[in-house]
């Protein structure tokens, strides 16, 4: 029987052959935690007596979940983080480097087919690039610092065939949308989604991230998308290391088989409270918006903010609507500023923040008040994740997102679309 590209990385850095279910050991190729996770990782780390980390090189901290600090505490957290790195020789990316799931492929920290973990359920964005990537805790993180392996069950595989035309109007986060909708919120637990199909195959690395990013909101251990030359072409000048580029079997065998036929799709929206409660726009258009929030590591790259200013450019956001824009790094933010998009976005209307998660964990900047409705570009919509537990927030597309800041209510953004 032939082997899913998760098998076959996995296989490969345990050193034996793989079958779903096997328990394994496997070197971990790099490992990260954010502001979050890394001071609760660092304690483990000390109270394990260990003295260093196995390789400083393999290890990155990043501080982007409340960035700049919001409080004492806050700050005093990420004094502790810049100083454990500074004490085992670990990059640290400070203050405005960005969101850790877009730093780490743009700093050359991920490669295909290697296994990469983080302290944080998201870090599974990175299957994006045909690399084994999952969440793990702190306390995972912290005994992955002192040895560089960490136990791994070899999960089932299910595979997502998206083929046909793109709709106009649609993007991968509808696709993705769908998709949770198709499987659920617990369908795909500590299964392998990959992702396949022409759909797939044309998107850029940016929208296979984007893919990636959800899986963890069906339950999934990871996403895997088989890497191809537009990874190489991102990776180009970013490390000098060449990666596996991997490729299932065509007898792989798969827990289930799921195809979707794009020309079927249109822009679909997660209503409250639940990231599979999906359905199409046109079922919950009107519907009033306080706060639009455009970013997070799940669409806030350089396209998805030429997405958004594709619909606002010579537009306005609605009066009494706030629409936050927060760049998803440092590179995204040059780039964006560079061809002139943070000018139409605040030209529009939008406020601009440096990068970083903002509003998405509900730490700053943007919290929602009781009986706010917000409109979100990130991957959760759970009751009191961005504020208040009276809020609503309904997860959309970029596109969706800049239509529904232009009228103040749930759009479909194909009304400000030319076919």
């Amino acid at each position: 029987m032939g082997k899913t590209i998760t098998e076959k990385i996995l296989g490969r850095a345990a050193g034996m052959d793989v079958s779903p279910g096997d328990l394994i050991v496997a070197p971990i190729d790099t490992c990260m935690a954010h502001d979050g996770t890394a001071p609760l990782a660092i304690k483990a780390f000390r109270e394990m007596g260990a003295k260093k980390v196995w390789d400083p090189r393999r290890v990155a901290l990043v501080i982007d979940h409340i960035a700049p600090s919001s409080s004492e505490g806050t700050s005093n957290l990420h004094i502790l983080m810049r100083q454990f790195a500074a004490e085992h020789g670990i990059k640290l990316f400070d203050v405005g480097e960005g969101i850790c799931h877009q730093i780490m492929p743009e700093k050359g920290y991920v490669l295909p087919g290697r296994v990469i973990v983080g302290a944080d359920s998201h870090t599974c964005t990175y299957g994006a690039f045909g690399a084994f990537s999952t969440g793990i805790g702190s306390t995972e993180l912290a005994a992955v610092m002192v040895s560089g392996k960490l136990w791994f069950r070899v999960p089932e595989s299910i595979r997502c065939e998206v083929n046909g035309p793109m709709p106009i109007g649609v993007v991968p986060k509808d696709v993705i949308l769908h998709i949770l909708g198709l499987i659920g919120a617990d369908g795909a637990t500590y299964k392998a989604i990959e992702f396949s199909g022409d759909v797939v195959a044309g998107m850029s690395v940016s929208g296979r991230m984007t893919l990636c990013n959800m899986v963890v909101e069906m339950g999934a251990k990871n996403g895997i998308v088989e890497p191809d030359e537009k990874v190489k072409e991102f990776l180009k000048g970013r490390t000098r290391v060449e990666g596996d580029y991997l490729r299932s079997d065509p007898d792989a065998e798969y827990s289930k088989i799921f195809e979707i036929s794009a020309e079927e799709l249109e822009p679909m929206v997660a209503c409250p409270s639940s990231v599979d409660n999906v359905r199409p726009v046109s079922e919950v258009d009107g519907i009033r918006v306080n706060q639009v929030f455009l970013g997070s590591c799940t669409n806030g790259r350089f396209e998805d903010l030429l997405d958004a200013a594709k619909i606002l450019k010579g537009r306005k956001v609605k009066e009494g609507v706030r629409m936050l824009v927060i760049p998803a790094s440092r590179e995204v933010y040059l780039e964006a500023m560079k061809m002139g998009l943070l000018q139409i976005l605040a030209e529009a209307g939008c406020s601009i923040y440096g990068p970083g998660c903002g509003p998405c964990p509900g730490g700053h900047l943007g919290v929602l008040g009781q009986g706010e409705v917000c409109v979100s570009t990130s991957n959760r919509n759970f009751m009191g994740r961005m504020g208040s537990k009276e809020a609503q927030i309904y997860l959309v597309s970029p596109l969706t997102a800049a239509a529904s800041a232009v009228t103040g209510e749930l759009t479909d953004p194909r009304r400000f679309i030319e076919g």
